[in-house]
């Protein structure tokens, strides 16, 4: 597949993000090779195993590893799909793959059939490395029916058995076929590195094509920011395949000082608390929910975690009632997050006031992120007025790759990609997310977020967990419905309703419907799956009468 059909940065911007120093023209995996050099004992990586790799071990295995993807077939610009739980292999396969100029294709473990072929098809993909099981889900299988639908896709790698498919090979056979090193240094820093995929609100994922010049600056400008150093001790908790633990600094901002990166398996409390004690990890990320589930089970767990210092969390906003307990609870300070794959990222900085950090989702990471919130219009509105994020800069990108019709949507001639994220800005410059465009209610021609109404309900005493979402309405037009995972007794709608009259909000925005579940289904992004709730729920409550204000 070609890459004369990715849409890139104008030359002038080019040169000018050269000249900034922004992008250094730097191959994505020369910090690995730079710490091999300058200090190849320290410790790189280490697995929830224990399994452990130094700079020099971890150099020398993605040059096995580029040089076994050779010998194995693939040549540069092929394109390698990577659906791997947090292992050491995940790691050395991208690092490998990048090195060779093989461009990897990373895949969340959750993907299934669907995905995973039309992320294949799309890019073109002709390899498949996976695990063979992992949480009781047999990926060789999964990998067959994906070979039979993408013809493109001629060869798969498994971390752990083959099974009895004599077309797949074992990792272990695989870097068997490895030599020496690879002579990287012609590799343009200006072409793909690596494929990211979006969060699919709007449909199947689309591939995010991040270049070695835009994405080694996304990392290394992270890590500056959170003030990572050779000390820190980074535990990849959230799955490697997203954006948030990859670069933001996570894995390769961690890699570009020197630091430590641990990996977690899996993020349950267990595993991550015993991770965080035993390696004596001093920043991870978390998405809102986890956090969540991580300080309730810090209530019945007495682990060390005296050396964590930072928590992270993105991928959806951030109630300022759990950052207050974050804070509070965890005694660490937390910083938030708010960025997308396609690029522009804003957090929270450690000289913000402590209001600042718990109510708002930060600020551009660079100088040259620029920002636009725009009306229905596409007019700019006031600062303080909610608008849509439309942004462009030094690392978000110009387009998706084999989507047309998602590029007309979602970038503006002049280069602005436009979010889909409904925000007010503060005179500080701090974002305030307000929700997405398609999570707006309009009840009556009254619009609000759902996001808001959250916010306000989860400092309800008796709910746990909370989802406000529109039904359709004949009288209305939409109705809001709050569906509630409860402490224990579960509250009536008059109880929300009545609580929300006491914070002073307005009455429009009271719950109109209430159902009570067992537990709220999420994205695999960790987001609230708006739309599992809509159609459980849509028809069923559209019947009821609306609520008296």
């Amino acid at each position: 597949m070609s890459e004369t059909n990715l849409r890139t940065w104008p030359v002038e911007l080019a040169e000018r993000y050269s000249e900034l120093g922004y992008w250094r023209g730097k191959e994505l995996t020369a910090p690995v090779r730079e710490q091999a050099r300058s200090n190849p004992d320290k410790v790189a990586l280490i697995d929830s195993a224990g399994q452990r790799l130094t700079y020099a071990e971890l150099d020398r295995m993605a040059d096995r590893v580029a040089s076994a993807l050779h010998e194995w077939g693939l040549r540069r610009g092929d394109r390698f799909i990577l659906q791997l739980p947090n292992v050491i292999e995940l790691v050395t396969l991208l690092l490998g793959s990048i090195r060779a100029g093989v461009i990897p294709v990373m895949v969340l473990p959750t993907h299934r059939e669907q995905e995973v072929s039309h992320l294949a098809r799309g890019s073109g993909a002709v390899a498949y490395a996976i695990t063979d099981v992992e949480a009781s889900y047999d990926f060789r299988s999964l990998a067959r029916r994906v070979r039979e639908a993408v013809p493109t896709l001629r060869k798969v790698v498994v971390v752990g058995g083959p099974g009895n498919d004599p077309s797949a090979t074992s990792y272990s056979e695989l870097v068997g076929m490895g030599g020496g090193s690879v002579e990287i240094g012609d590799l343009d820093p200006s072409s793909v590195a690596l494929f990211l995929h979006s969060g699919g609100t709007g449909g199947l994922p689309k591939l995010i094509p991040r270049t070695h010049n835009d994405y080694e600056y996304n990392a290394r400008a992270s890590a500056e920011l959170c003030g990572f150093d050779q000390s820190t001790v980074y535990l990849a908790s959230l799955s490697a395949a997203h954006n948030f633990p990859l670069a933001c600094p996570g894995i390769l901002g961690t890699f570009i000082v020197g630091g430590t990166v641990v990996l977690a398996r899996e993020p349950s409390p267990e595993s991550v608390f015993a991770l965080i004690a035993r390696h004596r990890v001093t920043v991870t990320a978390a998405v809102p929910t986890l956090a969540a589930l991580w300080l309730e089970a810090r209530e019945f767990d007495d682990a060390d975690l005296s050396s964590l210092r930072n928590l992270q969390v993105g991928g959806a906003k951030l109630a300022p009632s759990v950052a207050v307990r974050i804070h509070g609870f965890l005694g660490v300070r937390v910083q938030q997050v708010f960025g997308m794959a396609e690029g522009l990222l804003n957090f929270t900085r450690d000289e913000d006031p402590t209001d600042l950090v718990e109510t708002t989702q930060g600020r551009p990471l660079s100088p040259h992120d620029e920002i636009r919130l725009v009306d229905e219009m596409g007019e700019d509105v006031a600062d303080g007025e909610v608008g849509e994020l439309w942004t462009r800069g030094p690392y978000t990108i110009r387009g998706y790759v084999a989507a047309p019709e998602a590029n007309e949507r979602a970038f503006t001639a002049d280069g602005f990609y436009r979010t889909g994220d409904l925000v007010r800005r503060l005179p500080t410059g701090h974002l305030i997310v307000e929700g997405r465009a398609g999570d707006q209610i309009n009840r009556g021609a009254e619009k609000f977020s759902s996001v808001e109404i959250e916010e306000y309900l989860l400092d309800h005493p008796a709910v746990r967990e909370i989802a406000v979402i529109g039904v359709p309405d004949a009288s209305l037009g939409q109705a809001s419905c709050a569906v509630v995972r409860p402490v224990e007794a579960p509250p009536s709608l008059r109880d929300l309703r009545d609580f929300l009259r006491s914070r002073g909000v307005a009455t429009y925005k009271f719950p109109d419907r209430i159902r009570i579940v067992d537990e709220i289904p999420l994205t695999r992004f960790g987001k609230i799956d708006r739309k599992r709730l809509l159609a459980q729920f849509g028809q069923e409550a559209a019947t009821e009468p609306v609520a008296v204000q």
